[in-house]
């Protein structure tokens, strides 16, 4: 079956549909591509197997758009996801070529005159590569998906089982394609009876190091929390300085402990995760004047392999507590230092300070406010998204406002969640079913490999953020409510359906487009591999696990 040249073609017709995240092109990227697969004949005798789901309140229209081929006579079970996501990043990285981002033949001949980096001029001269934004994150896979789907679709009682492709939008961001279509996932499931074997992403692998040639098969997705500390620090006039305590001071200590520590790298079977890392820090007086700030907050990046979330709970608060007692202890030695300078009588200045979770601040509030306190934290909420906040503002907002309730005095931290939170899962040998999942993946990689003359290498966690982390989720019941409760406004800011996603439990895993530098302008897909190899190496799979 040769594809290379048709795959090309709709990788090009793709690129050329600006589908930045966040704008309408992200509708017409989902209209290109349900008007293609109503062309193929099969869905065109079977309109109704190509679904197509609104994003619910979307400004801009945006739509999942899929389609379930069934095999055999109609009445097979055994079904594997193909899935990829449709929006891009933007294209300002481009400078002066952004005029032709989205159009791979005449990207290719502006850039022979461009400055570009020694190893882009070399893929660029030797022809095997498609450069444009969005060719390989990741149109070249959804390509790869239509094109095969297509030509199953000739012959579909030859194919033993099902394949239910699916296409989302908004996964550059916040993931609302996948979140959203969940529940229609489970029906789809249920309605058709429906056994999922395998879900296959074919979202973009890289090379891991310079020369690095490796075709990494990843078989499951790394996680990622967003944890924020609020500060409550005590303001006092700049003359009176050390009867204050600062939060300023306590964020940047949060940031020293945490940011970039490879203590708080999560590992599991030998492979980690980066640490995390600072995103944002400031304090939240919101003008000039020579009283010190009251309040501060900081956030960070918190990948995750395995760990519970009751578990990095506990890390965190932990960090918050040392970072209270070290300021604290700092601010002691700094004023017995300034006294001995100036010879005024020294008392220390320890005190109390506490460590509390957003579940624990609540149940306070709970305590105090004599109303509706979840009615209160709504009209918190829906004041700050009608105001236009940062998601994780709003969460911030919900915070602060519970802890005036409170009439927190004491230094406290308060640490919580926010968006976007993306589950962690991988397919783990000591669990007897997915043991045998990853035996047959093995086995097809071994057999493929040798077939084609690649390199391929399982690894257990795709190490960029993908729609995969919510088909199977890896945390415990306890982990999922924990998580909840410590994220302010999850049902309106963030509302995963984390139960149906565990339902369903998905097998997912990525194969992927190979090629370099995405979200960079020098974005390019290798088609020897990803157009000539890949299509085989995903039809060698579904024959695999169907036959």
């Amino acid at each position: 079956m040769e594809l290379f040249e048709e795959i090309k073609t709709l990788t090009k017709r793709l690129v050329s549909i600006p589908s930045m995240n966040g704008t309408a092109g992200e509708r017409d990227i989902a209209d290109a591509i349900e008007e293609y697969l109503r062309s193929i004949p099969y869905f065109a005798a079977h309109p109704e197997l190509v679904i197509v789901q609104d994003l619910k309140d979307d400004p801009l229209g945006r739509r999942n758009v899929m389609a379930l081929l069934k095999g055999g006579d109609g009445n097979e079970r055994d079904t594997i996801l193909l899935h990829g996501h449709i929006d891009t990043v933007d294209v300002d990285d481009f400078g002066k070529y952004k005029p032709y981002a989205f159009d791979c033949d005449r990207l290719a001949e502006v850039f022979h005159d461009a400055a570009l980096p020694e190893d882009a001029r070399r893929d660029l001269e030797s022809g095997d590569y498609l450069f444009g934004r969005g060719a390989c994150d990741m149109k070249g896979g959804d390509a790869v998906f239509l094109v095969l789907a297509k030509h199953l679709a000739e012959q579909p009682e030859k194919l033993h089982g099902n394949l239910l492709l699916s296409f989302n939008p908004v996964e550059e961001t916040l993931h609302g394609g996948i979140i959203e279509e969940l529940p229609l996932l489970r029906q789809l499931q249920e309605a058709h009876h429906l056994i999922f074997r395998l879900a296959i992403n074919n979202d973009f692998i890289c090379p891991m190091y310079a020369g690095d040639t490796t075709r990494y098969v990843y078989t499951g997705a790394v996680g990622k929390l967003l944890p924020m500390f609020y500060i409550i620090g005590r303001e006092t006039h700049v003359a009176q300085c050390f009867e204050g305590f600062s939060p300023d001071l306590t964020a940047a200590e949060l940031v020293r402990l945490i940011d970039r520590n490879p203590d708080y790298c999560d590992g599991y079977n030998g492979e980690y995760t980066l640490p995390p890392t600072v995103l944002k820090m400031q304090d939240l007086k919101p003008r000039y004047n020579v009283q010190t700030p009251h309040t501060a907050c900081v956030y960070f990046n918190y990948f995750v392999h395995n760990r519970q979330v009751t578990e990095i709970m506990a890390q965190l608060k932990n960090a918050a507590r040392t970072a209270l007692d070290n300021v604290m202890q700092l601010a002691d030695a700094r004023y017995r230092d300034y006294c001995a300078l100036y010879g005024n009588q020294y008392s220390p200045l320890m005190e109390k300070t506490q460590v509390l979770d957003y579940r624990a601040l609540y149940e306070l509030a709970k305590g105090v406010y004599p109303g509706d306190l979840d009615a209160y934290i709504d009209r918190v909420t829906d004041a700050s998204i009608a105001a236009g906040d940062d998601m994780r503002i709003t969460s911030l907002r919900i915070v602060q406002a519970l802890s005036d309730l409170c009439g927190i005095k004491t230094p406290t931290v308060v640490v919580f969640f926010a968006t976007p939170f993306c589950p962690h899962n991988t397919l783990k040998r000591e669990m007897p079913d997915e043991a045998a999942v990853i035996a047959e993946l093995e086995k097809i990689a071994a057999e493929f490999a040798a077939e084609s003359g690649e390199t391929l290498k399982l690894q257990q966690f795709f190490p960029s953020l993908t729609d995969s982390s919510y088909l199977k989720i890896d945390d415990d019941a306890e982990s999922i409510a924990l998580l909840q409760e410590c994220f302010p406004g999850y049902q309106k800011l963030y509302p995963v359906p984390l139960e149906t996603a565990k339902a369903l439990n998905i097998p997912a895993v990525n194969y992927g487009v190979w090629g370099k530098d995405c979200h960079k302008w020098t974005e390019r897909i290798y088609m020897p591999y990803s157009f000539g190899k890949l299509p085989a190496f995903i039809l060698k799979t579904i024959h695999h696990f169907f036959d």
